[in-house]
């Protein structure tokens, strides 16, 4: 773990990382009565893949979210742009998991008890998504490696398995599409992806939606893309952002990859539990004298 400032030069927003103690801001998190804990998961959680429903957690990551879940009074959420469907089958989220999910961003919710959260119906929006999804299935057409691929409330354009000389006519095809036929509509980029969505939803919302849907007294959220810098941006003092990998960021702790994330998840649930089991002894003692 290191300073989001010392791994690369940042601006704006940032700035916070040059001021923040990292270490304090950790241990703080051990200490706070109500912590959430949001992760952002493909390039978080699981590597990136060329086939985008393929991706699973590490084994390590698995383990430090398990020892998370299972720590008191802590809530655990995965914040994805993937649609929610999506978003459980590649996190493996049965019924019964106690991971709360945010989809789409931050307009599809997924509740312990409750399951899938209703969301607003938009019909007209509906059948333009189909047109435009259709057309654009059609612009991509003959290009290997290229494909659309479906949201809840969109769809993405991923290039990962396009060749790299034919990436940008492939985004500028689809791009001149949604600004003549639906200009309106939020554009988004990630590694080697673009999505379009007519709702405007960011993981902003979603970590708001989250904490106070759980009463958190401090947050820790984790991501590696543009999208995630969003909900990074959003956190308040007491907060900890951590960045996966390169990027100019807003968080004020980088780490490398995925293995050095669950290291520090893993060690958060252990310094969160002897938090609590120090805590609890001492209120016993105390109810003895």
């Amino acid at each position: 773990m290191i300073p989001a400032d010392a791994a690369e030069p940042t601006a704006g927003p940032a700035d916070l990382a040059a001021s923040a103690d990292p270490a304090a801001a950790l241990h703080a998190l051990a200490t706070t009565p109500r912590l959430l804990v949001a992760l952002d998961f493909d390039g978080t959680l699981s590597p990136l893949v060329d086939d985008p429903m393929s991706a699973r957690m590490l084994p390590a990551a698995r383990a430090a979210v398990d020892a998370l879940v299972a720590t008191p009074e802590t809530t655990v959420a995965f914040v994805s742009g993937r649609s929610l469907p999506d978003l459980r089958i590649i996190a493996e989220h049965d019924d019964d998991a106690r991971v709360l999910l945010v989809g789409s961003h931050g307009a599809e919710h997924w509740v312990p008890g409750e399951g899938v959260l209703p969301t607003a119906e938009d019909a007209d929006a509906v059948a333009l998504r189909d047109r435009l999804r259709a057309e654009a299935e059609n612009l991509v057409a003959g290009i290997p490696g290229a494909w659309i691929e479906p949201k809840t409330f969109g769809f993405a354009v991923p290039t990962r398995t396009v060749a790299p000389a034919e990436r940008a006519g492939v985004e500028a095809s689809v791009d001149a599409l949604i600004a003549a036929e639906a200009p309106h509509w939020r554009r988004r980029t990630g590694h080697h992806i673009v999505e379009y969505a007519f709702r405007d939803e960011g993981k902003d919302a979603g970590v708001a939606w989250l904490r106070d849907r759980t009463d958190a007294t401090a947050v820790l959220f984790a991501g590696d893309d543009v999208t995630d810098e969003d909900a990074l941006r959003s956190l308040v003092p007491g907060d900890v952002g951590v960045r996966v990998g390169a990027g100019e960021t807003a968080a004020i702790v980088r780490v490398a990859g995925i293995p050095e994330l669950a290291d520090l998840l893993a060690r958060l649930a252990q310094d969160r539990t002897d938090t609590h089991d120090r805590t609890l002894a001492y209120e016993r003692g105390a109810a003895r004298e």
